[in-house]
């Protein structure tokens, strides 16, 4: 069994430079594990922030589970994330630098079965940075029409 990608952050890509990732677990209800696996996830407006020497994340919405009773969770509750003393450390020293922020950008079903979340450690771009990455993505995408155009004749 392989890992399952759920849902993952687009946004975040183009608005950010990532310095590094990480995997971190969740603390999730069981409501909340059935509607990852259903899909009913989103990252798009998500972000991470450290309360008490712990790492949560915000935003992060997972609707409510169906099938659900009484005891089902609110779709845009924080989580708290699980990562090592170590990687905490070096996580709170790099975040209070000037410019860096931990994003998610991956949702998934790992091998064993359990949501991991993959956050990046990130820096903010610049709005010529944006720009830039725009024209090489439509010169990559007029490259492959030319080529494909190319094959084709």
């Amino acid at each position: 069994m392989a890992e399952t990608t759920i849902t993952s952050n687009k946004k975040a890509l183009f608005e950010y430079h990532i310095e590094s990732k990480l995997e971190a677990g969740m603390v999730l209800t069981g409501t909340e594990i059935k509607s990852i696996r259903q899909s009913q996830s989103n990252l798009a407006d998500a972000y991470c922030v450290f309360i008490n020497d712990e790492l949560w994340v915000k935003g992060m919405h997972i609707a409510e589970y169906r099938e659900g009773s009484y005891n089902n969770h609110l779709s845009k509750r924080d989580r708290k994330l699980l990562l090592s003393r170590k990687e905490l450390n070096k996580l709170q020293v790099k975040t209070k630098e000037k410019g860096f922020t931990i994003i998610p950008t991956r949702l998934y079903i790992s091998d064993r079965g359990f949501a991991k979340l993959e956050i990046a450690l990130a820096r903010g771009k610049k709005l010529f940075d944006k720009r830039e990455d725009l024209k090489k993505k439509d010169d990559t995408m007029e490259m492959s029409r030319v080529k494909k155009d190319y094959r084709n004749a």
